[in-house]
């Protein structure tokens, strides 16, 4: 049976919670409006058939562009909504949820069974 299939997702947020990324929301907007330009630039130099460094710089730094903003989303996460959680008694589950996507992120598996069950 898959991991997913038998962990818990984390308890909802309160209907009055504000997720902490929210204050930097419009920095991580103007970031992925930029990262759309580069993935428009990338498929113009694909057209134009230019040179395959070229292409692989921009598509490093595409990626890099990426990271930067998964870092901010999981440090306002961590922050915020695991804080949050600590304080209402639901640390474990949202630390497993963080442990689980920061796996997945680095390409490492999962886990399939959780450590706070």
């Amino acid at each position: 049976m898959p991991a997913s299939a038998t962990r818990r997702s984390p308890a909802p947020p309160p209907a009055n919670f504000r997720h902490s990324y929210s204050k930097d929301k419009a920095s991580l907007v103007r970031r992925l409006s930029r990262m759309e330009g580069q993935v428009r630039g990338i498929a113009r130099m694909i057209e134009r058939e230019e040179y395959c460094v070229d292409i692989l710089q921009q598509t490093a730094a595409l990626r890099a562009a990426v990271d930067a903003v998964s870092i901010l989303v999981l440090e306002d996460h961590v922050q915020g909504c695991v804080r949050t959680a600590a304080e209402q008694g639901h640390a474990d589950e949202y630390v497993d949820e963080v442990i689980d996507v920061v796996r997945r992120t680095l390409g490492r598996p999962v886990r399939g069974s959780s450590r706070s069950a």
